[in-house]
């Protein structure tokens, strides 16, 4: 059997998978202009989210070997 194609765009954007299968993934927003925005705002973008439910089933399919 081939290998799976990787989706590179998806690749670039989610990095790890947790042990309950939520995908990991970092906030954008952060790189630039960040004197117009609070020390809050910064610092929450700066923390990681994790994806759940079908939207990671979905991120799965695209990056087989996350």
């Amino acid at each position: 059997m081939p290998k799976m194609k990787t989706n590179r765009s998806a690749a670039k954007r989610f990095y790890k998978t947790s042990a309950s299968g939520k995908v990991k993934r970092f906030r954008g927003g952060k790189s630039h202009l960040n004197q117009y925005k609070s020390r809050k705002r910064v610092n929450r973008l700066a923390s990681p989210v994790f994806i759940g439910g079908k939207a990671a089933i979905r991120i799965k399919k695209q990056v087989p070997y996350l």
